[in-house]
């Protein structure tokens, strides 16, 4: 059985509060920019993937659940649910960088 690193529960914190910081962001009634949302949910799960490659899944969705689920329960939006990709992206990138420093630094 797998021991939970106290990395990857940080990174996982991280990943939740950003998440539901750029999904409030999102939701306001005057924020019409969903390319900056896609970047900031990128960057942000390239760095939590970074922090600790451990369940790199479970980091793309503490970081990109937000937005989908704010949306769908707020005005049944489910057009929201492609904010998932750029969090996969952002977390497996972070994760194979991560990899590739491992690689570089041996």
């Amino acid at each position: 059985m797998n021991k939970i690193k106290p990395l990857f529960l940080t990174s996982l914190t991280i990943g939740i509060l950003s998440g539901i910081s750029i999904a409030f962001i999102d939701t306001r009634p005057h924020w019409d920019d969903a390319g900056i949302s896609a970047l900031m949910i990128l960057i942000s799960a390239f760095i939590c993937g970074f922090i600790s490659p451990q369940s790199t899944w479970l980091i793309a969705l503490a970081v990109g659940i937000w937005i989908p689920l704010f949306n769908i329960i707020s005005t049944h939006n489910f057009g929201s649910l492609l904010a998932l990709i750029p969090a996969f992206i952002g977390a497996f990138s972070g994760y194979f960088a991560k990899n590739a420093y491992k690689g570089i630094i041996k």
